[in-house]
């Protein structure tokens, strides 16, 4: 199912675009710097076109066993618990964190009554792939086992932003017939060809959060030495893997998003593999506009609380 929204208020979301673009243009990229902790650690300072990231009291920190060690959770429970949300976060497998979102993490277990499981996964280039998969999958089987346990329920959910929905649909694929133990996944402007689609090779130096050599950075980061073809592995672009058997998915991008066919093409094959599919592309919305001041990020973020809090109550 194809939903189209956003273009009554597209002037508003234009504007915003091209004041963002101005502001970046000014500063340098993250390929200019080529520097990641240094990056990280401007970020979290507020450091750049968005403030410092608000910490709420209601996260707690915890740590579960990984394969490669203790994987960190930031973990945010509500007052009524009908199900659970794996949440994993964006930056491109090499920035971001599982408390870059407190606010937004808190206002979706409220409003969904979801328990949220962020996953602090190892970043790139210190920890290349693998890692970021791998402790994802690890914070996924945990929650198989024992979320009843933890949270009182079974009813679980997936998804991210960015690389965060790379890294969600890369995760229901390594759980194999255990997805099915996820009802519904939210996969928000995501990275599904790290290889590249037409629209990130098409797209540029225009920096609107992207541009087509920011994301070459961010592959040669987490995959470094792969070339062209072996990034195509479907567990390292799911655009190519067998998708049969995978729960229900809502698929969000914008049309001014560098990730837009990765969205297109990925939400096709999932439906054409049986798969319950939604598909929503906003107009004139930009990569990562979830966190903007504007109306079309109101709803998004309106709609993702209800499709969650839906899926586990049906």
């Amino acid at each position: 199912m194809l939903i189209t929204t956003g273009a009554d208020v597209a002037a508003q979301t234009r504007a915003y675009n091209r004041a963002m673009a101005e502001t970046l243009a000014s500063l340098p990229t993250h390929y200019e710097l080529d520097d990641p902790p240094a990056s990280r650690a401007a970020r979290t300072r507020g450091e750049g076109p968005f403030p410092a990231p608000e910490r709420v009291a209601e996260g707690q920190d915890r740590t579960i066993p990984g394969r490669s060690g203790p994987v960190p959770l930031r973990i945010f429970t509500p007052p009524v618990v009908n199900g659970v949300y794996l949440h994993i976060h964006g930056g491109g497998w090499t920035l971001g964190s599982a408390a870059d979102q407190d606010l937004h993490l808190w206002r979706l277990a409220t409003a969904a009554k979801l328990a949220v499981v962020s996953v602090e996964y190892r970043l790139a280039p210190e920890h290349p792939y693998p890692a970021a998969p791998d402790d994802c999958e690890d914070a996924a089987r945990w929650l198989i086992a024992g979320a009843r346990q933890e949270f009182g329920t079974d009813r679980l959910t997936i998804g991210g932003e960015s690389a965060g929905a790379h890294l969600a649909g890369v995760t229901l694929l390594r759980l194999g017939a255990q997805s099915a133990a996820f009802r519904a996944a939210q996969l928000t402007f995501g990275a599904f060809d790290l290889s590249m689609t037409p629209s990130q090779r098409q797209w540029g130096e225009y920096n609107l959060l992207l541009s087509t050599p920011i994301m070459a950075w961010f592959y040669d980061k987490f995959l470094p030495g792969l070339t062209a073809e072996e990034r195509r592995r479907p567990d390292i672009s799911p655009l190519y893997a067998d998708l049969s058997g995978m729960p229900a998915a809502r698929f969000v991008v914008g049309t001014q998003d560098p990730l837009l066919d990765d969205t297109l093409f990925m939400a096709a094959r999932w439906e054409a593999a049986g798969n319950e599919t939604t598909l929503e592309v906003v107009a004139e919305a930009a990569h990562g506009f979830l966190q903007f001041p504007l109306t079309v990020s109101e709803r998004e973020l309106v709609a993702q609380e209800e499709y969650l809090a839906k899926a586990v109550t049906d």
